[in-house]
């Protein structure tokens, strides 16, 4: 059977060559028209000069001042005197404050009775514990011993504190609880200072600091034969009982 079309008459045979040719004639003009330059055209200006061969100008009259010579300057005398200088003047003698190996500084003698010593008072705290004396809390002077008297003075702290706890708001809903331990002085006025104190929560810190600075004046303890402060220390329990 015979082929209808005829295999020289084919049309894309060759359209890959005409497409590259297509492209490349493209791209040349493409190029073409990017290398092309325009040069904008010069502008003739023509410069007009104008000479004159004349040239009058009006010279203003100007009017000549005539001043007099300067004196000459003064003739030198005929004779010259010559003073005498015959005023002494002082010369100024600066004497040198530098000390040298020769000079010899004498010692300043100062005596004891010139000098006067300032006794400085030592503050003495001395232990509850150990104290000689023991400070007197008011409504223990009924009690002659010593240890009687501390016995006492323990006794009257824990009522003071029973008597003075506030459980901190905010500390019960918050459900915080524990120790805080307390340390305080009483200075040798019988007042309490220096309180320091360390426990779980701030809160608490804070309620046992109020419940000791509240403490009444005590009368202070005393140590061979004077009187000086006492360190004193206590825990205080902040427990929340269930109904």
């Amino acid at each position: 059977m015979k082929p209808k079309k005829n295999p020289n008459a084919e049309i894309g045979r060759n359209s890959s060559l005409y497409f590259m040719i297509g492209l490349t004639s493209v791209l040349f003009l493409t190029w073409q028209s990017f290398e092309v330059k325009f040069y904008e055209e010069e502008s003739k200006v023509s410069e007009v000069v104008q000479v004159t061969d004349e040239l009058k100008e009006d010279v203003p009259v100007t009017e000549i001042l005539r001043t007099a010579p300067p004196p000459p300057p003064p003739s030198a005398p005929d004779v010259i005197e010559i003073v005498e200088d015959v005023e002494e003047v002082e010369e100024t003698v600066i004497t040198s404050t530098e000390s040298s190996q020769e000079t010899f500084i004498e010692d300043a003698v100062v005596r004891i009775e010139d000098v006067d010593v300032e006794e400085v008072e030592e503050e003495i705290v001395v232990p509850f514990a150990v104290i000689e004396y023991v400070p007197v809390f008011p409504g223990c002077e009924i009690y002659e011993t010593q240890e009687e008297r501390k016995e006492c003075f323990n006794q009257k702290v824990q009522e003071h504190i029973k008597e003075n706890f506030t459980y901190p708001p905010s500390a019960l809903e918050m459900g915080i609880t524990g120790r805080v331990y307390v340390q305080f002085v009483i200075d040798n006025k019988g007042r309490v200072s220096q309180i320091q104190q360390r426990g779980p929560d701030k809160l608490l810190e804070k309620e046992a600091t109020r419940i000791i600075a509240s403490l009444p004046q005590v009368k202070p303890g005393e140590q061979r034969g004077k009187t000086v402060s006492v360190k004193y220390s206590i825990p205080i329990n902040f427990i929340m009982q269930n109904d």
